[in-house]
This record gives C-alpha cells, sequence and structure tokens, in this order.
C-alpha cells in the first residue's frame, strides 16, 4: 500500500494533518503521513553485526537499501514476532522502515485537536511523544521518530559540525522568532545560532504561541525592532508551520519579515507548498550550517532594503 493511494490531497497552510493509527502490543499510536512513503508486509531481513539493539537489519525493496528499526524495542515493549508490518519513512533525508503490529487506518484532523504532552510525560531529554489525540474510546499518542532515530544514531540529527569553521562573531542586532515543538531540538538550535553569534532568540514550543508573540508585539508598535526573522518547525500542536508562514505572508504589516522553514518533513512536494506559502527559506533539519548561511544572507539582505530605504 502507498500512501498516495488515500486520495487525500492538503490544502496548503489550513492547519490539517493526516496521522495514520498504528498498533504495538495492544497500545495505539500515530505518525504523520507527510513523513510516509508505503507500508509493505513484514520481510525477513538482513542483521547487522554490532548494530544498535533496536535496528533489526536491513532489506533492499526495487534497489533502495532501508534500514529497519524495531519500534516495539525502542518503546521497551515485549518483542514481536517475526509478523506484522514495515512502516516506510523519508524524513531527513532518510530510508527508514519501522517495523509495527498493525496499522488501523489514516485520521484528517487539525494541529488544534492535538494535545501536548506535559512535562511528566514528555522529559526533554528522553520523552519520544510529541502529542496526543483522544479518538472515540482511545487515546494516540504521537511519536516522536526523529528523537528515536537520532537516539540511535546521533550522527543522523543537527550536524553541528558544521559550525566549527565559523569564526567568532556577533549578530545580536538580529533578534529571531523561533517555533519548535520539540525541547531537545530547541536548545540544539538555539546552543547552534547563539554559536554563529545569533544572540537574540525568542524560543516558542508552537506556532500558535509564535504568532501570539508577534500580535504583541504589534500591539505594543515595536514589531520591526523586535522580530527581524521567523524560524519555524512544520509539524508542532495547535498551529503548524506552514499555517504560521501562511498568517505572516498574508499580513500586510508582518509580510517583509523572512521566514524559514527548518525541518525534517522538507522534501520535494513540501518545499513545493513552502513556496506557495511564501517562504524565504526551507532547510531539512540535520544542515544546521546551510540554516545558519541561509539566516546571514537573508537579514544582511534585510539590512541593505532597509538602508536603501533611508537614503
Amino acid at each position: 500500500m502507498t500512501i498516495m493511494d488515500t486520495n487525500i490531497l492538503l490544502e496548503n497552510g489550513t492547519n490539517e494533518l493526516e496521522v495514520l493509527e498504528f498498533t504495538l502490543a495492544g497500545n495505539h499510536y500515530g505518525i504523520n503521513v507527510a513523513k510516509i512513503r508505503e507500508i509493505l508486509t513484514y520481510q525477513p531481513v538482513t542483521p547487522i553485526p554490532n548494530a544498535h539493539p533496536c535496528v533489526e537489519g536491513i532489506f533492499m525493496p526495487r534497489d533502495t537499501m532501508i534500514t529497519v528499526i524495531n519500534l516495539r524495542q525502542c518503546l521497551a515493549l515485549p518483542d514481536i514476532e517475526e509478523d506484522g508490518l514495515f512502516i516506510i519513512t523519508n524524513f531527513n533525508k532518510l530510508n527508514i522502515a519501522f517495523h509495527v503490529d498493525e496499522v488501523c487506518g489514516i485520521h484528517r484532523l487539525s494541529w488544534a485537536d492535538i494535545i501536548k504532552p506535559d512535562s511528566t510525560i514528555n522529559i526533554e531529554e528522553s520523552g519520544v511523544s510529541t502529542g496526543v489525540i483522544k479518538l472515540e474510546d482511545r487515546l494516540i499518542v504521537i511519536l516522536d521518530f526523529e528523537k528515536i532515530v537520532t537516539d540511535i544514531s546521533p550522527e543522523t540529527g543537527l550536524q553541528v559540525s558544521d559550525l566549527e569553521s565559523l569564526e567568532e562573531r556577533n549578530r545580536s542586532d538580529s533578534p529571531i522568532l523561533i517555533a519548535e515543538d520539540s525541547p531537545l531540538l530547541s536548545k540544539l538550535i538555539t546552543d547552534c545560532l547563539k554559536k554563529a553569534g545569533y544572540t537574540k532568540l525568542i524560543v516558542n514550543s508552537n506556532g500558535q504561541e509564535a504568532w501570539d508573540k508577534l500580535q504583541e508585539y504589534r500591539k505594543d508598535g515595536n514589531l520591526d525592532e523586535k522580530v527581524h526573522m521567523v524560524i519555524t518547525d512544520i509539524e508542532m500542536p495547535l498551529m503548524d508551520g506552514h499555517r504560521l508562514t501562511k498568517l505572516v505572508k498574508e499580513d500586510d504589516e508582518l509580510k517583509h519579515i523572512p521566514v524559514v522553514i527548518f525541518s525534517s518533513l522538507v522534501n520535494e512536494e513540501m518545499r513545493h507548498k513552502g513556496e506557495m506559502l511564501g517562504a524565504d527559506a526551507q532547510l531539512t533539519k540535520p544542515e544546521i550550517g546551510k540554516l545558519v548561511s541561509a539566516i546571514d544572507a537573508l537579514l544582511d539582505e534585510r539590512k541593505e532594503k532597509l538602508a536603501q530605504k533611508q537614503q
């Protein structure tokens, strides 16, 4: 089954998503359909010596080598027999199969329907849930697949080494508004931007918080002083990054603010959506070095335009 079989096309910036519901040991979990390429029935895999305990091995459907991750093992659930399904995903430029028990269906939802877990169940360093959905008589836990993969293979996360060649510099005159729901990624991004000289960072845990902050600055009459750029993830509860981008770029008082989408979901289709919404740059999450370069270029361009206006 390919996910395109669903024939559900989401419009741009509507704050909607599709969640694939699946089970593990009788528990219900979810994954954003935008991450999924296809679903395959279980097939034997080739084990890799000395691999992480959560890695079952590799297989090669249609000449593409794919790593198989045992999701039960990742969540400390009882192990599964050799059956079930493979959810084939693509994010952060990686092709990964997650071994699950069964698939229950696809649900079309608003990001506003997703409940953000509090700190009691989503600890910054170890939590693997990004949200919870209440659906009829059950709760569906949305898993943080990026963190699951990064825990197994840290080099697939933000490529912080890309910033090692940066010389010390001061960019504190350029405040940046950030919308990122993952506490761990938010810390990594802010640490990296501070290393690049951007010390004035206003961090928000979702698009709604970021939008409210922009409205607050607008009301106070100091918007252009407080925010020179917006950096946003795509997947976030309450309001996603595409919706935030749409709201900013359709507002005559805000549309001059550069918006950079920084997400694991940036592929060809998502890039097209972002362009339609007016995003000024789009990068996939491992590429923190390219993010800094894009920020530099956009903010330098902003300064040039302001200088020309003042002449």
